[in-house]
């Protein structure tokens, strides 16, 4: 009994079956790999980039007997995709999935005003960022087991709020998300399965780099408390806090992870 108490201690998440989208890189890569370090079996979900999901499968392979991971090609704001995602972890796993992170999302670097976003740009964040966490969240509400332990975690931003101007598609796109973080925990009464949101502030990612200025930089980092940019591996431990038994108290809820930034 004390060796299985130890070992859901170190594994909390030994052998959930969990699916990371777009975590080929970034905070969703420190999240998936995360989720791997305490036990869960990982799909990792990537749209383009077969190479970088391939290396992330390695990592987590690279330190078991057996695969624990497997790399999957989806566009998360297509129903079909999503649901052969789905397959494809129960195929691979011989098990129901426990835990969807809808980690993927898109910024537009021009930072335009509302004024100047063309509809091509908004129809593409709200496609990725708002639609594609529709249809995962929708999925995951179906294939997702009941019972306990089933979690849905959606990743947002800081940014929805604090309305910075420039990034009035984006925001409005992750509201939408916290929206349906809300309902959805309600609506899924009586399954067990919780749903919440992690909503990181400035993270060194190559989203956050992506046509921004030496000056832009410097403001963010000014504007935080620690006087740095975080890292994904500051986001990574709460969403696995989250993923496990433990946070079964934690429903319905918008964490903001953000150094005091917001």
């Amino acid at each position: 009994m004390a060796a299985e108490n130890v070992a859901q201690s170190t594994f909390p998440l030994q052998d959930r079956v969990a699916i990371v989208t777009g975590s080929s890189r970034g905070i969703g890569k420190a999240i998936a790999l995360h989720l791997a370090s305490l036990g869960a079996k990982l799909v990792i979900n990537y749209s383009s980039n077969s190479s970088q999901a391939d290396d992330v499968v390695s990592q987590i392979n690279s330190t078991s007997d057996s695969p624990r991971a497997i790399a999957v090609k989806a566009n998360i704001s297509d129903p079909d995709q999503v649901k052969s995602l789905f397959d494809a972890a129960e195929s691979a796993f011989k098990s129901p999935v426990n835990i969807l992170v809808n980690s993927a999302g898109v910024l537009d670097g021009k930072y335009p005003s509302i004024l100047n976003t063309t509809l091509e740009d908004f129809d593409r964040t709200f496609d990725v960022n708002a639609r594609g966490a529709f249809v995962c969240c929708q999925e995951g509400a179906k294939r997702i087991k009941h019972g306990g332990g089933g979690r849905i975690i959606c990743l947002s931003t800081s940014l929805a709020a604090a309305f910075r101007p420039g990034y009035g598609a984006y925001i409005a796109s992750k509201a939408a998300v916290e929206a349906m973080v809300k309902i959805l925990a309600k609506e899924l009464k009586g399954t067990g399965i919780t749903v919440n949101s992690v909503a990181p502030g400035p993270i060194a990612t190559e989203l956050f780099y992506e046509g921004k200025t030496e000056a832009m930089i410097k403001r963010v980092i000014d504007d935080c408390p620690h006087g740095r940019l975080g890292l994904p591996e500051d986001i990574a431990p709460v969403v696995g806090f989250l993923a496990g038994d433990a946070s079964e108290w934690v429903n319905g809820q918008i964490i903001r992870v953000n150094g005091g930034f917001i």
